[in-house]
């Protein structure tokens, strides 16, 4: 699955913050709702030369902070995966991202193990620079290296706040720069979501119950499509290099999840929910 994953976290992150942003003036964000989500993942299609005939995992999601302390987004997903051979490999992927409520601080700490041995690692930290401007992405592993990123490009919960604000004033398209740490934080994806029409309170009670899912019954919910592309290419009808679709509740929860990486796709169908308490502001607290 290679880096797949860590795309499936930002976006995870995507579905967990953008939710909760009231359409608010300039950059403020506020009433983030910090939870933990586990779904099971199965394998919907595997097409010829995708070397894969059968995957089950579990994805564990958890978002916790708040609006002065920041957000701390933490996910795990394994997978076992067999192939055409009947060999099977296991893939754990472990995330750790924090962000400021501002957007101006993303700190990322990505790990993916092989058959229980770390393959990858990527640590580092962005800052966008307001004087001159532009964004300092300082990666500490796998390498040291340092790069240079146009202040445009979103960090995944400035991503979200923004997305919701288009879906509140009823539009369909957000397309912008995200740089969300995958690929080894050395890359920026050119992304466009397509946001389908509200659905209104209630629609939780026609999906399939989860435990603790009564908590979205009462909330409204937007379906959502999400795509990657290479950074330019979005403009020449390319084919996304990935692309995940998901509905997600003002609480921030997110249901429904389908992964389509091209050759294959994967389904995320939640199974317990947990919400949690925001964390407690602390005067002069440093992150």
């Amino acid at each position: 699955m290679g880096n797949g994953p860590s795309r499936v976290a930002a976006c995870l992150v995507f579905a967990a913050v953008a939710p909760q942003v009231v359409a608010a003036p300039a950059d403020k964000v506020d009433g983030l709702a910090p939870h933990r989500a586990v779904y099971d993942i199965i394998l919907v299609e595997a097409l010829p030369g995708a070397g894969i005939s059968e995957l089950t995992g579990r994805m564990v999601y958890e978002l916790t902070g708040s609006d002065c302390a920041g957000f701390t987004q933490k996910m795990r997903f394994v997978t076992s995966t067999t192939n055409q051979e009947g060999e099977v490999s296991v893939t754990d992927l472990r995330t750790s991202t924090w962000e400021d409520i501002e957007g101006n601080r993303f700190r990322f700490d990505n790990s993916q193990y092989r058959d229980q041995r770390r393959v990858e690692q990527t640590v580092g930290e962005a800052v966008r620079n307001k004087n001159p401007g532009g964004i300092r992405v300082e990666l500490t592993k796998p390498k040291k290296r340092v790069l240079k990123l146009p202040n445009k490009v979103m960090f995944p919960i400035q991503h979200s706040r923004h997305m919701l604000e288009v879906a509140r004033k009823g539009e369909s398209v957000f397309s912008v720069d995200l740089f969300d740490a995958s690929e080894r934080g050395e890359k920026v994806y050119s992304t466009s979501a397509y946001i389908a029409p509200r659905r209104e309170s209630g629609f939780n009670k026609s999906l399939p119950s989860v435990a603790n899912g009564e908590a979205l019954d009462s909330l409204a919910a937007w379906p959502v499509a999400l795509s990657y592309y290479e950074q330019g290419t979005e403009l020449e009808d390319a084919v996304p290099v990935y692309e995940i679709s998901f509905i997600f509740f003002e609480n921030g929860v997110s249901r429904r999840l389908l992964i389509d990486y091209g050759n294959f796709s994967i389904r995320g169908e939640l199974k317990s929910l947990q919400m949690l308490e925001p964390e407690q502001c602390r005067p002069n607290k440093k992150q």
